[in-house]
């Protein structure tokens, strides 16, 4: 059986993804495989490996629950370790302003999954929005002086608002995480 690694995802306008390019060049000694910015994207729902037949079915509740919901306005508030209290850390990322709109749409697309039987990857962590910015080499930065290790926690205020939701499949590879967008459905609800 062939399946797909899937996530649904709001992609980054170019504008706010060029402005975290030179964020990198603030921790320059930092064990990091950076994020290319274009591959930048705030996950709403991770399904992990999903059967080939099932593909279908995931893009028509994405292409429905987005033409229920008005485009959702988008906060970026810190870039800093995560996940909260994991030592050592594992990344470095961008947190997201809580946004009640967003976790409505993923407990949706959930609900919509498991009624249509889709067997996806249920996460039984909290809804903790985020975008990867890095991803840490711990074996390196346990070698370093704690010293040496750079503090992050950097507050930030960026906003978006966000126009479409992706179905978007990830390939992993030796270079890295291969995104390609299954399907681009724009968010048509009227706004209260």
């Amino acid at each position: 059986m062939d399946t797909h690694r899937l996530f649904i995802a709001i992609n980054l306008p170019e504008k706010i993804r060029n402005r975290f390019e030179s964020y990198q060049e603030n921790w320059p000694g930092l064990p990091a495989k950076w994020t290319r910015p274009y591959n930048l994207h705030l996950t709403v729902l991770f399904l992990g490996n999903v059967a080939e037949e099932n593909i279908p079915a995931v893009l028509e509740i994405t292409k429905k629950l987005a033409e229920k919901y008005p485009p959702i306005e988008i906060k970026l508030d810190k870039i800093s370790y995560g996940p909260p209290k994991k030592i050592p850390p594992r990344m470095v990322w961008i947190s997201v302003g809580k946004n009640e709109l967003l976790a409505e749409l993923k407990n949706e697309i959930e609900k919509e999954l498991t009624e249509q039987n889709v067997h996806f990857q249920i996460e039984d962590r909290g809804f903790n929005p985020h975008i990867t910015f890095a991803r840490l080499n711990n074996f390196e930065l346990r070698q370093m002086d704690p010293e040496e290790v750079p503090q992050i926690n950097e507050d930030i205020n960026f906003d978006f608002r966000a126009k479409t939701v992706e179905l978007m499949e990830s390939q992993l590879k030796r270079s890295g995480a291969n995104y390609d967008i299954l399907g681009s459905f724009e968010f048509k609800g009227e706004e209260e």
